[in-house]
């Protein structure tokens, strides 16, 4: 009985260290290669639109309206946003359900590799894999990878492909109204539609485009200079 349960333990141990060093070995490579798919593109029932484009052919305005929307503390935080964590643990904890937390880092790393859904289980990996990336990544990474594996509508992944979509032009260039447009369509991009905007979603990015004018324009500077 003892040496089974040692087998166990071993097979156990090395099934998690050799996942471990896959995912280790992924980011290596996607820290150089634009991915081919995503774990959300596989699991779509929509045919799939991806297209790259480096974030060095986007117009700052584009990444800004993105962060001014989703993720103010991008640029200061190392992948988790632990305020707004124990905000949403607390609310959680009083029976109001898990509201989201994400960082655009986080939401990186769901796109790639995890599932959709509200859970501690996919959390903690993703916190986990958020941590990872910004270690292995570094920020300008993370927002390239980021504004390209977004989901923008039904089969629709990444800002070229969404601009073009929606727009009929590349997003180099998008204004900052519709980069505006297209960041509001997060977090549920299969039910909103730049074209087709509720009195509350033009409010939304009447409100995005006042964050960005008080972030600036070089606020994204360190980043996309790096």
């Amino acid at each position: 009985m003892e040496a089974t349960k040692r087998g166990f333990f071993g097979w156990a141990w090395l099934i998690t260290w050799s996942g471990t060093l896959l995912l280790v070995l992924c980011q290596l490579v996607l820290r150089f290669v634009p991915p081919p798919t995503t774990s959300f593109m596989l699991q779509s029932p929509y045919p799939i639109s991806y297209q790259w484009i480096d974030i060095d052919k986007l117009p700052s305005r584009v990444p800004l309206a993105f962060v001014a929307s989703e993720d103010q503390h991008f640029p200061a935080h190392f992948g988790l946003d632990l305020t707004s964590i124990t905000d949403a643990l607390t609310q959680h904890d009083k029976g109001k359900g898990l509201r989201g937390a994400s960082t655009i880092t986080q939401q990186t790393a769901k796109n790639l590799f995890l599932w959709s859904g509200r859970s501690y289980v996919r959390k903690g990996l993703e916190a986990m894999l958020a941590v990872s990336f910004e270690v292995v990544w570094g920020k300008k990474r993370i927002l390239e990878v980021y504004l390209n594996v977004a989901e923008f509508g039904k089969g629709i992944y990444g800002v070229e492909a969404a601009s073009l979509h929606y727009f009929d032009k590349s997003a180099r260039y998008l204004t900052i109204d519709e980069a505006a447009q297209l960041a509001i369509l997060l977090p549920s991009p299969r039910k909103r539609n730049p074209h087709d905007l509720t009195p509350y979603l033009q409010q939304r990015v009447a409100w995005v485009k006042r964050q960005m004018r008080q972030l600036g324009n070089d606020y994204l500077a360190p980043i996309l200079n790096d």
